[in-house]
Formats: structure tokens, sequence, C-alpha cells
């Protein structure tokens, strides 16, 4: 299936970091509610079909636009640059990659500048820009803070029918692997890109795509994550609570993963590591291993595997959803195929055993 992109010949933008995620709600009023009532993200600027974001720590105008509109869907996944230049970069580069592109010097949203929109090669909306309007960081509000707070956008997720092709696209980008997910036939399954110096702005996971799998938000600790799963059993919302708390195995990260009213998935993650160094070793999980996607070996919920918000294109159309053909990771789960494992070797450990002492 694999049909790698040509690696343009004119440079790639240089990208600082993911910056914002642009979604379409069909309800406005309960959307905020949900981000701003239970998530407690803090309202930049609203009007009647439009709610800007940000969480405690950011200083740019938003990380999440909540657009009133017809279909739940992802309008775009938007990177900051380095610098004004690398918005004609990134224009430059993806003309040459027969992309369609748009520019528009006023912004697609408020408080940001210049900045063009792609339909990438993956059918994903990606935007990238630099400038921004500035606003208060919160980081020292602390009569604001609350018990469960979002303290930053972390990281994206993309459903792709075709992880390779996307693998290598996204590295002639720039980006850097830092984890993946393969079989002993090398098949690759997801693989998690970065930018900035943590495991990943965004990853890209094996399933019918393009679609948006979450975005996720960082708190400080873990117990962050823990009041928010109090506060929705409280609302009587916690059917929302799609998956976790757990760890996961790939990233080290304490997570949870919740939908909102359309069923945009977002993950609220703690605790990952640093990736900055310019020799920083990829992590490769086997597929069978239990602990790849969850470190206590819990089973993933099938719906983690199959749902997932649909993507628009540059007119506001969604995109059509192409169906993966290579093996599905949603068929290894654990035990389900009789080839998963916690331990190869059940002498792994030496000198323990279950229940009793040595």
């Amino acid at each position: 299936m694999t049909n790698f992109v040509p690696t343009p010949t004119v440079p790639a933008p240089d990208i600082v970091r993911c910056a914002y995620m642009e979604i379409v709600v069909t309800d406005l009023a309960k959307s905020r509610e949900f981000y701003v009532g239970v998530l407690g993200l803090h309202v930049t600027e609203e009007d009647e079909n439009t709610i800007y974001l940000r969480s405690l720590e950011e200083f740019i105008h938003h990380n999440l636009v909540l657009r009133q509109g017809p279909i739940a869907a992802v309008a775009a996944f938007a990177y900051r640059v380095k610098s004004p230049a690398e918005v004609d970069a990134a224009e430059a580069y993806y003309k040459e990659l027969g992309c369609r592109t748009e520019r528009r010097k006023e912004g697609f949203t408020k408080g940001i500048g210049d900045s063009v929109r792609v339909e990438d090669p993956l059918g994903f909306p990606y935007e990238f820009f630099y400038e921004t309007e500035h606003v208060e960081r919160l980081t020292q509000r602390y009569d604001l803070y609350s018990a469960g707070e979002l303290v930053r956008l972390d990281h994206f997720n993309q459903v792709t029918p075709d992880v390779p092709r996307g693998r290598a696209y996204l590295e002639d980008l720039g980006f850097r692997v830092s984890e993946d997910i393969k079989d002993s036939d090398g098949v690759t399954y997801a693989a998690w890109m970065h930018r900035k110096q943590t495991v990943h702005d965004t990853a890209l996971t094996g399933g019918n795509g393009p679609r948006m799998h979450h975005v996720a938000f960082a708190t400080h600790e873990k117990h962050n994550i823990i009041q928010i799963c109090d506060k929705m059993g409280a609302l009587r919302i916690s059917d929302r609570i799609e998956r976790g708390p757990g760890r996961h195995g790939v990233s080290n990260a304490f997570y949870l993963y919740i939908l909102d009213p359309d069923g945009h998935r977002i993950e609220i993650y703690t605790q990952d590591y640093y990736t900055g160094d310019p020799d920083n070793p990829t992590v490769t999980w086997d597929v069978h291993d239990n602990q790849r996607r969850d470190w206590w070996g819990n089973p993933v919920v099938p719906s983690w595997y199959t749902e997932a918000s649909l993507v628009l294109d540059l007119d506001g159309n969604p995109q059509p959803v192409i169906e993966r053909t290579d093996a599905s990771e949603m068929a290894v789960t654990v035990g389900a195929d009789g080839f998963s494992y916690t331990r190869k070797d059940d002498t792994a450990v030496e000198g323990f055993k279950l229940g009793a002492q040595v």
C-alpha cells in the first residue's frame, strides 16, 4: 500500500511545536460547558459562533478553537513555526509536494496572523503560523487554578491507513521518532513524533483515515487527572470516560481518555520524558506486548481503535475515509490472538513468584 511522499527540493519549514486545534462542534453551549465548566480551560474570547480557549501556561491567543457547525470534525492541526519567513517556507514546501494550499495574511482565526493552511499528503488540514496575539500567561494566577488544571497543549494523534508513508513524510518535515510499535514482520502500527523536546507533538495511529484520534492536554501531576475523573463522576457524566486512568508503556505517561459532547476524544496526559538530545534513541515496542498501550496490562476498549473524528478539507467538507489494508492493531488485544504477552520469558524476574516469599 505504501506510496512514499517525495522529498521536496526546497527546505522544510522550521516547526517549533503543536500550537492549537480548531474543531467543529454541533452545540456550542454544550461544548462550552464541557471544555470550560468541566475541564477548566480558560476563555480568551468568544462570540455566538466561536470560542477561543487556552491552557493555564499558554501565552499565545489560544490552544483550542470551538466553532459551531453542522458536522463534528477537525478543521485544523496548527503548528507554530520559528519565524515569519517559515510561513513562506511552508507554503513553498507544500506547493512543491503538489498539495492544495491557502494563505491568509490576516489569519484563519482571531489572534493568529499570517498563516498557510494545506491539505497535506495524508489528507489532514495542517496550518503553519508565526504571528500571534500575546495574552496573559496564567501560571501564577493561583486564584484561578483548579484541582484538575490543564496547563498546556501537549500533542495531536492522527489516524492514517499508511503509517510508514506518514512517518517518512513527517520525518522529511523535520519530525523525529521517539517511539513506535511494530511486529516481527516489520509492519508499523503507530509512531510517536516530536519537534519540541517531549515524546511527541503528533502521533500516527494505523487505522481508517484520515481522522483525528485525539488532542491531548497536559497536567502537572497524575492527581490532577484523578480529580477530573472524580469531578466527572460527581457530575454523573462518567460515561464520557472512555479509557483510563492508567499509565502508558509507550511514552511512560499517565493518561485519561474522555469524549466531548460530539465524541471528539480528549486525552489528559502527564509525566512523559525529555527527548531533546540529538542522539535520543527510538524505543520500539512489539505489537504483542500487553504493556505497550497500558503499562499495567489492561486491555484497550475497542472504541479506542475504531472511533475517531472526521477531518475537513480547505472547503470545509469531510475528507473521504480510506480503509487500512495492513494488519490492524485492534486484532492484537490482550490474549485475543493467542500471542500477546506480559513477559516473554516467565523466568525473567529471578527469584520472584507471585504470592510467595523468596
